[in-house]
């Protein structure tokens, strides 16, 4: 009696299974087939990565007297002018011909901060420190184009 309830409950079991992988199964092509259909538009448009890239449109640099306004705190300030010329290199950093502790007032450029000469581990150096040398990586000039999404970050007052 035991026996065949425990064959029973096998087979039960076994139909189940059966019956669930088949939903399964079903359930993934019928997700398959409708995500086909779905068209996924990226930043890059109707380009195939393995296409040439097309030549990017230059935008007219927004120079500006003074700087620009800080959006947030602490924020790097955004550089007015084209850099178009500036080469920053192991051996040489443009922007230091004018932003120097020696250059600035000549200049009339704002110093390099206080905070370029402090390594990681709040040592002050008479250069500035290897991880803030390369300007680029933090300020970048300003141009005039069309945001490519929609941007509704608003900044400090």
């Amino acid at each position: 009696m035991f026996k065949n309830i425990k064959s029973t409950s096998t087979l039960f079991k076994k139909m189940l299974f059966k019956k669930s992988l088949t939903i399964f199964l079903l359930a993934m092509t019928a997700v398959m087939f409708s995500s086909a259909s779905i068209a996924v538009q990226s930043l890059r448009g109707d380009s195939a990565l393995d296409a040439d890239a097309n030549k990017v449109m230059k935008h007219k640099v927004i120079t500006q007297e003074g700087g620009f306004d800080r959006s947030f705190k602490l924020q790097p300030p955004m550089i007015p002018h084209t850099v178009d010329k500036y080469r920053i290199t192991l051996k040489g950093n443009g922007c230091l011909k004018c932003h120097s502790e020696k250059a600035y007032e000549k200049e009339k450029a704002p110093k390099v901060g206080d905070s370029h000469y402090v390594t990681r581990d709040g040592e002050t150096l008479k250069t500035i420190s290897s991880r803030r040398y390369f300007c680029s990586q933090c300020h970048a000039p300003q141009v005039k184009s069309d945001p490519l999404v929609e941007n509704v970050y608003e900044g400090i007052e």
